[in-house]
């Protein structure tokens, strides 16, 4: 009966006119650049944060979760139609997706998408409303040390599930740990990092370094890339799957979502772990095994649902503990942060029309893009028609007046440019992004968590150890590095990733 409750508090804030209307919005901006190749979650919600900043806090969270769910659904479209993944987690869909295409099936194969996203985030955001409550709860008997290890565990976390070069993943959490210590020491006003620059001396804006590694360095990486782009057709008929498709989407459809709900809270890419695991186990179990890779329509069912309730149960650490599990949860956090709002256990408790007012909304998300999305399948397909070339002189104009914006300062503009040549160099030497951004999310929390952890114990850094919690924390973080250190693991996540690049 509490949860009924707390459900009708987020009913009456999520169904007002302004948070349908900014749901919306958010939805359909992010459905329209997320059906662009190469643009994904984070670099639309990276380009698109700045618009937010002078919205009411709920309204802003929910546009941004709008966006959030729309690009997702844009980068299942472009997989179908154009055989380019818009991003990671819709790599797998592509498999059979783009050859029901090339079979005239194309809508079929878009209708799959939608229906088994909607069926995905409807279950999970149930999910959410079951087990966040709980959590949040445990959460809050959290001290400094305990949130310390957590973060800790966070970081190890991204680090072994990243693909590619473990170097690689190591290196871009320190460097995301110390990007985040740049500015102004709090507890003695020192500045740091800041190389007598005195527009660092406040630190550099999330915005502006998110905007730099994944939306001009994606810009840059694509015009590579644009030779290879051909739209499947220019009409796309048939949406309405038969009642033989239905039979066999069904259990695929309620497996990935399974999978996808469980993998999803795992930090440095549940979503993309979900996808490819609900793959592999359809194309091992299935009656009709031999049709994958060749338009199998459990190929477009099962990852496309396990896609969604990774995104969807991605937001329960985000929201109960304030520890982002991906780089768009914690562009989520920054948002929240600029916003006045302390990510973690509190907002439950504190402000449960927001906390509740997002959960239901996620669910309305789902129903707007199911409702709308198929009916503007054209307008996509003409979307992704446009040559390259046309789009990205805008994108780069929006992402310079974005990040213009959040303090009228040329510099920040120069520093975008800056992380945007990272962000292609990231690209070509093969190193994700997403632990870097973590690392300079989580750096300043943990320093802030680790300092009042030590006031505490006057110093003594065994407190980190003896607290049963912390200790915990810290043990698992130690067997998660020393699994991924075994040189067996290692040498396959090398090969595996000198075969990606190839």
């Amino acid at each position: 009966m509490e949860l009924l409750g707390f459900l009708v508090i987020g009913a009456q804030t999520a169904f007002t006119p302004i948070n349908l209307l900014y749901c919306l919005i958010g939805v359909f901006l992010g459905t329209a650049i997320g059906v662009l190749p190469g643009l994904g979650p984070t670099a639309t919600i990276a380009m698109l944060l700045p618009i937010t900043f002078n919205l009411p806090p709920v309204s802003a969270l929910i546009m941004l979760s709008g966006i959030y769910y729309g690009a997702q659904y844009g980068g299942s479209t472009t997989a179908i139609l154009v055989n380019l993944p818009g991003e990671s987690s819709s790599v797998v869909t592509a498999l059979d997706g783009y050859q029901m295409a090339r079979q005239g099936q194309a809508g079929k194969a878009l209708a799959v998408a939608a229906i088994g996203s909607f069926v995905a985030g409807t279950i999970c955001t149930l999910l959410i409303a079951l087990f966040a409550p709980p959590l949040a709860e445990v959460a809050l008997k959290f001290g400094p040390a305990e949130y310390f290890s957590l973060m800790v565990l966070g970081l190890v976390a991204s680090i072994v599930l990243a693909s590619g070069s473990l170097l690689h993943a190591l290196g871009m959490v320190v460097l995301g740990l110390l990007l985040g210590l740049v500015g102004t020491d709090v507890n003695s006003g020192t500045a740091r990092y800041s190389f007598g620059i005195p527009e660092l001396a406040d630190g550099m804006s999330f915005v502006t370094v998110a905007m730099g590694i994944f939306g001009l360095g994606e810009i840059i990486a694509n015009l590579a890339h644009e030779s290879t782009r051909s739209v499947m057709l220019k009409k796309v008929t048939g949406l309405m799957p038969t009642k033989e498709d239905f039979k066999r989407i069904a259990m695929p459809i309620l497996r990935g979502t399974g999978l996808g709900a469980m993998l999803g809270v795992l930090p440095g890419g549940g979503a993309m772990l979900a996808s490819f695991s609900a793959y592999a186990l359809e194309k091992k179990i299935s009656k009709n095994s031999a049709q994958f890779g060749k338009g199998a329509i459990e190929g477009v069912a099962a990852p496309e649902s396990a896609n969604n309730a990774g995104s969807q149960t991605s937001f329960i650490p985000m929201l109960t503990l304030g520890i982002p599990s991906n780089p768009v949860m914690a562009l989520m956090i920054g948002a929240m942060i600029i916003q006045g709002i302390q990510p973690g256990p509190s907002v439950m408790t504190e402000q449960p029309a927001l906390f509740w007012g997002i959960v239901v909304s996620m669910w309305i998300g789902n129903v707007m893009l199911l409702v709308l999305n198929l009916p503007l399948i054209g307008l996509w397909v003409k979307m992704i028609s446009v040559p390259y070339h046309y789009l990205y002189p805008a994108i780069l104009v929006f992402c310079a007046i974005g990040t213009f914006s959040l303090s009228n300062s040329t510099f920040d503009v120069y520093l975008m440019a800056v992380f945007g040549f990272v962000g292609y160099l990231f690209h070509k030497f093969g190193c994700e992004p997403a632990p870097m951004m973590l690392g300079y999310i989580l750096g300043p929390m943990m320093e802030e968590f680790l300092r009042r952890a030590l006031l505490l114990s006057k110093g003594d850094p065994m407190v980190l150890v003896t607290r049963p919690i912390s200790g915990v924390l810290l043990g698992v973080s130690l067997v998660l590095l020393f699994i991924v250190l075994t040189p067996a693991l290692r040498k396959k996540r090398e090969e595996a990733f000198t075969e990606e690049d190839d």
